[in-house]
């Protein structure tokens, strides 16, 4: 666990971290941020967050990504105790932790709203089962 604070560090990474990583991230930082800090980060710098990402998260659970997040490098985030990817379908990126997954989650950049939506429940799902795993010490 880190040193600042007590909970810990997650993650959530993908290559040009302007979807998927960015609605996990709204959604820990919604749904776990009583147990884990949520960031995330990729290797490519995208000037904004996906629109459409941006348009369902305010639809489905009224979070406005363009207020607390943005597009960050790697290098943006602090150190991290768990690395989640999204499931990049190329080499995804990497950074020292205690624990890493892969969530192999389908990029819906493009695609239509029952696509984005699919993906958010995933996603959705996936914080939740992380964080019981996290809290019940599992991982």
């Amino acid at each position: 666990m880190n040193q600042e604070t007590s909970k810990p560090r997650v993650a959530f990474i993908c290559v040009h971290n302007s979807c998927r990583s960015q609605m996990a991230e709204a959604l820990g930082k919604q749904l776990a941020a009583d147990v884990f800090e949520s960031y995330s980060a990729g290797t490519e710098l995208r000037t904004h967050i996906n629109q459409d990402a941006v348009r369902l998260m305010k639809e489905i659970y009224d979070i406005d990504m363009e207020q607390t997040q943005r597009p960050k490098l790697l290098s943006d985030i602090p150190s991290i105790d768990y690395l989640i990817t999204m499931g990049c379908n190329v080499q995804c990126p990497t950074l020292p932790c205690k624990y890493r997954e892969d969530w192999g989650l389908e990029d819906p950049t493009g695609k239509s709203d029952d696509d984005f939506k699919q993906i958010i429940a995933k996603i959705e799902e996936n914080i939740v089962n992380l964080k019981a795993r996290i809290l019940t010490q599992l991982i």
